[in-house]
């Protein structure tokens, strides 16, 4: 009789287990009818974390963009090789000798660490008055006036501020900012506009912050019937020329977008020099720009970043593109000793190589995922976030529902850390990679993929919550 009741029971278990994974499918089966969704490509691939069994999978190994959710293996790699503790750090120092009056018979020389935080709208609480606290150093050390120059020295990383594979349309705007070993306050400078009252009028350009020496606007923002920002900033990175077209909304006092800074280190010494006059230190040289000079300098103060863990908890929060890009160079700059993106992609695929994990099934072209040249599969970023899961920092870094690129997931839906991932979006592309616990005490490791589908991705989204809803409730 008892064999009969434990081999009911394990049939209904047995049972229950299928019908869900059938339920699950038979939901995904449905949605890729919908017209916005059947001639997409979609890859999607699930699996019990602890176990490593399958329970759904569709066109695993299929090769697809991932957009943002590149920034998982970028910052999950970072804290692998670097450390959750890792700060980046900047340094002031000098050179010559300081005399008994106050006079550097030198140059006041600034050693740049690739900071992403510095000056920061993410770390106010860090960075919000640094400068001031540089000039107040300075003045600490015993100068008060410097018979030399300003030197910048960059030399921790190479020339390139933006990946080639970016596009026209992105690299102008803040999001498509690149780093720079002085990257300062997000790379980023607000442009505000006032518009007519009618619609189809052109705007006019009133102000810009910070200020940047040089910079050409050549407005044709139009204003519109939209309470949307459709304006789009056009400019390279060594350009101070840029070209604003698009729309904004009609009637506005002030409306502000936000636009890349190009030249982030001339941005910076500006600002400083301002702060080391507002503190009564003057530099009666002109401000210069060197590689390799820290090795004959006197130091004064260093300038430690937040940890990699604060930094990656908002990098994959925020999906802050530049910040992944800095993790990415830094992993060569702290393995080579120059940042250089290419040689850092091979550090990230010779790393996990090394940890047994194939990197075949990836095209790796920049940390962030903003190049349209990514390519990863489903399958790839299961086995990856399987790896992953026992980093406490690299889990704790990754959005759960109601934060950050979640905010449009219901919480009474997904609450507390039943969801912990990371999104990605670019044109017609959405994807989710990470960790789904669920109603049963499974923890889940997934990927979705959707790559050239219609329709908006306000829809999607929804659609793509209540898979992962069927999922936390049957499985």
């Amino acid at each position: 009789m008892q064999v009969r009741y434990f081999s009911l029971l394990f049939l209904l278990v047995f049972c229950g287990q299928i019908l869900a994974q059938n339920s699950f499918k038979s939901a995904v089966e449905k949605l890729l009818q919908q017209e916005n969704y059947k001639n997409a490509l979609v890859g999607i691939n699930v699996l019990e974390l602890n176990s490593g069994e399958p329970v759904f999978s569709l066109n695993p190994e299929k090769l697809l963009a991932p957009a943002s959710t590149m920034k998982m293996i970028t910052s999950g790699t970072a804290l692998q090789m670097l450390g959750a503790d890792y700060r980046f750090k900047t340094q002031i120092s000098y050179t010559g000798k300081i005399d008994k009056n106050g006079v550097l018979n030198g140059d006041l020389v600034l050693i740049a660490g690739a900071d992403p935080a510095l000056g920061s709208e993410y770390f106010q609480d860090h960075y919000f008055e640094f400068l001031k606290n540089w000039a107040k150093q300075v003045k600490a050390s015993g100068i008060i006036k410097v018979k030399g120059n300003l030197i910048l020295d960059a030399g921790i990383y190479d020339t390139e501020r933006i990946p080639d594979s970016w596009v026209w349309g992105d690299i102008g705007n803040y999001y498509g900012a690149g780093p720079d070993a002085f990257t300062v306050f997000d790379n980023m400078y607000r442009i505000t506009f006032s518009s007519p009252k009618k619609e189809g009028k052109l705007t006019k350009v009133i102000q810009t912050y910070p200020k940047i020496d040089g910079l050409q606007i050549e407005n044709e923002v139009l204003s519109a019937d939209s309470n949307s920002d459709n304006a789009y900033v056009f400019g390279g990175p060594f350009d101070k020329h840029r070209v604003i077209r698009g729309t904004i909304p009609r009637n506005r006092k002030a409306f502000t977008i936000k636009a890349s800074i190009p030249n982030p280190d001339e941005v910076l010494a500006q600002a400083f020099l301002q702060n080391l006059s507002d503190e009564g230190v003057f530099v009666e040289g002109e401000t210069r720009y060197e590689k390799n000079v820290s090795k004959k300098t006197e130091l004064i103060y260093t300038q430690d970043s937040p940890t990699l863990a604060e930094i990656a908890e908002v990098l994959n929060h925020e999906s802050v593109n530049l910040f992944a890009e800095h993790f990415l160079k830094q992993i060569a700059v702290e393995k080579n000793g120059l940042g250089n993106r290419n040689d850092a992609i091979d550090l990230v695929k010779e790393y996990w190589e090394e940890q047994g994990l194939s990197m075949e099934n990836i095209f790796m072209e920049d940390g962030s995922g903003l190049s349209h040249f990514n390519a990863v599969s489903p399958a790839f970023f299961t086995r990856y976030l399987t790896r992953m899961a026992s980093n406490d920092a690299f889990v704790e870094s990754l959005p759960v529902a109601g934060e950050g690129t979640f905010k449009r997931f219901n919480t009474e839906n997904l609450p507390g850390t039943t969801l912990q991932a990371k999104s990605g979006s670019m044109t017609r592309v959405r994807c989710y990679s990470g960790y789904l616990s669920t109603d049963k005490g499974n923890k889940l490791v997934f990927s979705f993929m959707f790559n050239n589908f219609g329709g908006s991705h306000s829809a999607l989204i929804k659609e793509v919550e209540q898979l992962f809803v069927q999922l936390k409730t049957e499985y």
